[in-house]
């Protein structure tokens, strides 16, 4: 079983998606063994609680600086003894430590299909804002594997078409039921049973998808 925690620092719907998927056997090898939050007061805390997952804080307002609440958050993985990193919602940059003790098992999902608008701040309306300003036809989610503290290599994808008269919150809403909430248990399932492997910056599934 994979050892996996989830990094969460709000309302948690992709924090249920994951949990959903695991409660009805979606994410095989996978030990859902605790969920932390940058944000003592995250209903994504409430979700976990009621799912009977261990919960911790990691409160970066009581942090000087990002370095030292980085080392908190490795130091809290390295407790828990993760294999896998799932971020859901989690709104802060990882440190260089995270990256290297966890490269190519921190995953994650934004709100395009990158590398288009992977630019935009994946913890806003922006990229439906720019989707919608640039006339795209075809907006969607994307899960990837972070490195650097960014996207890195692309795991799965999933488009969603941009209707006439969408409004940023509609996009939004429509971008996270159709793809976010499936697209991030994909890739934990993917990768909880061995079926991810990165070469040269691409990822390769092995093995049939289930």
């Amino acid at each position: 079983m994979v050892k996996t925690v989830v990094l969460v620092s709000g309302g948690g719907t992709n924090l249920q998606a994951v949990m959903d998927a695991h409660l009805f056997g979606e994410i095989p090898n996978c030990e859902l063994t605790a969920v932390i939050s940058s944000d003592p007061e995250a209903y994504a805390l409430i979700r976990a609680k009621s799912a009977n997952l261990p919960t911790y804080v990691v409160d970066r307002s009581l942090f000087a600086n990002v370095q030292s609440f980085n080392t908190a958050v490795e130091q809290k993985l390295q407790d828990l003894d993760a294999e896998l990193v799932v971020l859901a919602g989690y709104v802060h940059g990882l440190g260089g430590g995270v990256l290297r003790a966890y490269e190519n098992r921190i995953i994650n999902v934004c709100p395009c299909l990158l590398p288009a608008f992977g630019d935009a701040d994946m913890n806003s309306m922006q990229p439906y804002e720019w989707a919608i300003r640039a006339g795209v036809k075809l907006s969607g989610a994307t899960a990837y594997f972070v490195t650097d503290g960014a996207a890195g290599p692309i795991i799965l994808q999933q488009a969603v078409e941009v209707w006439e008269g969408d409004t940023p919150k509609t996009l939004q809403r429509r971008i996270m039921e159709e793809a976010e909430w499936k697209l991030l248990p994909k890739a934990v399932a993917l990768f909880c049973q061995g079926q991810l492997r990165v070469e040269d910056g691409a990822v390769h599934v092995t093995g049939e998808r289930k």
